[in-house]
């Protein structure tokens, strides 16, 4: 590699967090230019601030690899109008990505964005409020040193309609009175009620390496239950992956289709695997009994799940109680 077009808004200095209480003052920064010169010192690293989107589209076209660094600038006094990125940014990812194939684009934001070019870049790297420590942070894992291993707290819808709180009665609110009609159906079991395929999903995030489950055995165990699994690092790097266990509850509690109620983060080593057990609570089978003000046991079928996203569980089991 001998030259890289870095571009974008969010490629000028480090993103070190949002705005209002949030806010930080470091006392030294890594900006994304000083990070990628100093881990590629034999490289040619260009910046552009991608005002102008034709001519960093240029820039990129003369380089190896581009990097595209967008984002938002989120504080608690004042409410996003939409999830899309701001101004020009969406023009600036697409004219880059079509102009240079080898374009991975840097996400820097404190929620979810919409990303309508994500199907035309090989990899995008959602990294948040990187903080002070931002270029260096970002070319270390850019470049391998660190294996990301990290999965999506939160739904990325593909548009803004997707979400769960999409209408004015719910968001302001009409007439002073906002409407909570999702009900339960909050985050990703809004998406898996509504049979509604997100762009990213709840829970997802990809490695330098890959996983595989297996071996998926459930039981009763005093007042809860144990789930017990095997994983298995497929790939040639060491990494850490999230096993993640949703339970689906019997049609008749009224429940979302499946909930989170456990996870278990496991570092392998290539080809290395290992059997996890995640326990479930009495708790975990129960719901809310809004007339008795309590938290009562539900009978029935269960459906155990168990896999790296929400939206990616191959295996499955059906547990009684």
């Amino acid at each position: 590699m001998k030259s890289i077009a870095l571009i974008g808004p969010f490629a000028t200095r480090a993103k070190t967090g949002g705005g209002g209480s949030s806010a930080v003052m470091p006392t030294s920064t890594v900006d994304p230019l000083a990070g990628l010169r100093q881990r590629v010192p034999g490289a040619a690293v260009t910046l552009d601030d991608g005002s102008d989107v034709a001519r960093a589209a240029e820039l990129a076209r003369g380089a190896d690899v581009s990097v595209v660094m967008v984002g938002d600038n989120e504080t608690e006094g004042k409410d996003r109008p939409s999830l899309a990125l701001e101004g020009t940014q969406d023009a600036l990812v697409a004219a880059v990505a079509a102009a240079n194939p080898h374009t991975v684009v840097v996400v820097k934001s404190g929620g979810p964005v919409l990303m309508p070019w994500s199907a035309s870049v090989p990899a995008i790297l959602q990294a948040w409020y990187p903080g002070q420590q931002d270029g260096a942070a970002v070319a270390s894992v850019l470049f391998g040193d660190v294996n990301p291993s990290a999965k999506l707290p939160i739904t990325f819808p593909a548009a803004d309609a997707d979400t769960p709180a999409n209408t004015p009665a719910q968001f302001p609110g009409v007439g002073g009175i906002a409407t909570y009609s999702e009900g339960l159906q909050v985050g990703y079991r809004w998406f898996d009620a509504q049979d509604r395929a997100p762009l990213f999903p709840f829970g997802y995030g990809l490695s330098y390496t890959t996983f595989a489950f297996s071996g998926l055995s459930v039981r009763n165990a005093d007042d809860g239950a144990t789930a017990t699994f095997t994983v298995r690092n497929t790939g040639r790097r060491a990494g850490a992956e999230v096993a993640q266990l949703y339970l689906g509850f019997p049609a008749a509690a009224g429940e979302p289709p499946r909930q989170l109620k456990g996870f278990s983060r496991v570092s392998l080593a290539p080809g290395e695997s290992r059997r996890v057990t995640i326990r479930l609570v009495a708790r975990d089978f129960s719901v809310w009994d809004t007339a008795g003000h309590g938290w009562q046991p539900v009978r029935g079928g269960f459906t155990v799940s168990v896999g790296d996203s929400s939206r990616s569980l191959p295996l499955r089991a059906t547990l009684v109680r």
